[in-house]
């Protein structure tokens, strides 16, 4: 049902529909220059596009179709297809988009907002051929409600909100992953001493020798028989490599009893004990937030009378990447556990600095936490007023000059 004042008008009503080129690549005189050249790997940001990985000279750019600014640029080619953005300079593209340059009586944001709400129903008419697309015709046929123009710019306006919002967020979320990657690279290695309880840095030399001799009992899990249904649906969390989502685990995915648990090589992993993965997902740490069970892809890790958890699980974090280099095999990626216990590890010399450091980075982790709430709060809100606003089903006012 048409909400009253709005009219049912397809792609091709509000805008011209233009697909983009591709200059020639040999001419290297084409290329490299200030005018951003957008493929669909520039696309799906949810900010408006002003820069992109390939940018055209002034010379590529006038044998090219131009899309100008606040066009609405729309993936129709490809396993992209559905990837959507908002022309923010004027800009060409490559024939993988189509740009709906919107007419004047239609708002620029508004047709985005409105293409956005139904890129993934307008993704569908592609089918699952080997090379999806959506034809110029296909796309310009295409359903879309407006209303007269003040309202759009109203909509488009509150919907903006919700975006800035989000990109603030963004920013945020960004700074503080930075800043604790930073103090990991100078708290975890020594170069940045804390103060203690007393306000003294602290001082003495850190500790270096094999991972196996520092840390506690390192021990990996199993999976209960599929075949025996009283081993399953118990009330012990069972994790394994899909389940490693965030960096503190409490859940999973499956659960497994008791009896389960007693007559399999699964173990309970204690709460606050380090978890890895040595299959798949390789460098992937996390800390369990209670008891819980893991499968035989990953390891876990205790503490000691010369380290502390919390302290073993940001050193993970920090070699993550020293840790998936390490992996073997050409399908599946694994690592043996008598390379992790080889590992060099320095630790400070006495527990209460670890500690300190594990506290500060924790800090930062639970403003992470914030931030990350936040965002994906903004974004539920964003998604639920779209489906008011762009629907009718939800009206905005309208001045009466505007009107």
């Amino acid at each position: 049902m048409v909400p009253e004042g709005w009219k049912l008008r397809t792609i091709g009503d509000v805008g011209n529909i233009i697909t983009g080129s591709t200059p020639k690549t040999s001419d290297k005189d084409l290329y490299d220059g200030p005018i951003p050249f957008v493929s669909p790997a520039d696309l799906g940001a949810g900010r408006p596009v002003k820069s992109t990985k390939k940018t055209l000279t002034e010379k590529g750019f006038s044998g090219t179709r131009k899309i100008r600014k606040g066009s609405t640029l729309f993936t129709c080619i490809g396993s992209t297809i559905g990837k959507i953005g908002l022309a923010g300079v004027d800009l060409a593209t490559n024939q993988q988009i189509n740009s709906v340059v919107p007419h004047s009586d239609h708002d620029d944001a508004f047709i985005y907002y409105a293409l956005a709400f139904r890129a993934r129903h307008i993704a569908m008419l592609a089918g699952k051929q080997a090379v999806p697309i959506i034809n110029k015709s296909m796309f310009s046929e295409q359903p879309i409600l407006t209303p007269l123009l003040p309202e759009q710019k109203k909509i488009a306006q509150i919907l903006s909100t919700w975006d800035k919002a989000i990109t603030t967020t963004e920013q945020l979320l960004t700074n503080s992953q930075q800043q604790k990657k930073a103090l990991m690279q100078q708290l975890l290695t020594g170069k940045k001493r804390l103060l203690d309880e007393n306000g003294v840095r602290f001082s003495g030399e850190w500790v270096s020798d094999k991972l196996r001799n520092i840390v506690g009992k390192i021990y990996g899990g199993g999976t209960p028989s599929r075949t025996n249904p009283e081993y399953w649906n118990g009330d012990i969390p069972w994790v394994t490599v899909k389940d490693l989502v965030t960096e503190r685990i409490g859940s999973s995915q499956e659960h497994i009893s008791t009896k389960g648990l007693k007559e399999s090589s699964a173990n309970l992993v204690p709460a606050g004990t380090v978890i890895i993965a040595t299959r798949m997902a390789l460098g992937k740490a996390v800390l369990s937030s209670r008891d819980v069970a893991i499968n035989q892809d990953l390891k876990a890790i205790s503490s000691s009378k010369r380290v502390c958890s919390d302290f073993v699980f940001y050193w993970f974090l920090s070699n993550s990447n020293k840790i998936q280099k390490m992996g073997t095999g050409s399908t599946v990626k694994g690592i043996q556990i008598e390379a992790i216990k080889s590992l060099n590890m320095r630790v400070p010399p006495s527990l209460e600095e670890q500690t300190k450091i594990s506290q500060v980075l924790s800090s930062i982790d639970q403003e992470t936490g914030v931030l990350e709430q936040r965002l994906k709060q903004l974004k539920l809100e964003k998604k639920a007023l779209m489906q008011q606003l762009l629907t009718g089903k939800r009206r905005v006012k309208v001045d009466e000059e505007a009107a």
